[in-house]
């Protein structure tokens, strides 16, 4: 399934600080903890936890959030569908890294392993 411009661009303007508070709410009641979600998204973007605080608080959209990151090299290995889109054949770049990012996380609430999340 192919996005389209308009949902690309929703979520290019939709900030960071607006979704943190879901990752972790979704990661909590799924009994893992903030320090791992934290680890997942530095392995995703290098941000460690002071840099993302400090995005969270200028309320980057993740465009800026994303232009701002070092994606991991192994960011590629992330495969599988999350939100009805295959994350591998999403054509925009910024889409597709919000996706990896959003996959991660839903692996993590169901309890994945932290060396398979992290690609390890």
């Amino acid at each position: 399934m192919a996005t389209t411009p308009k949902h690309d661009e929703r979520i290019a303007t939709m900030t960071f600080a607006s979704v943190y508070p879901h990752y972790l709410t979704k990661v909590e009641k799924k009994g893992r903890t903030r320090e791992e979600l934290l680890q997942v998204i530095e392995w995703l973007t290098g941000f460690d936890e002071h840099k993302l605080q400090e995005l969270i608080e200028q309320n980057v959209t993740f465009q800026e959030f994303f232009q701002q990151a070092k994606l991991n090299p192994n960011a590629q290995l992330i495969t599988g569908v999350i939100c009805g889109y295959r994350v591998e054949e999403i054509e925009n770049p910024l889409t597709q890294q919000v996706r990896y990012l959003d996959k991660l996380v839903d692996e993590l609430a169901k309890g994945r392993k932290m060396e398979k999340i992290v690609r390890a």
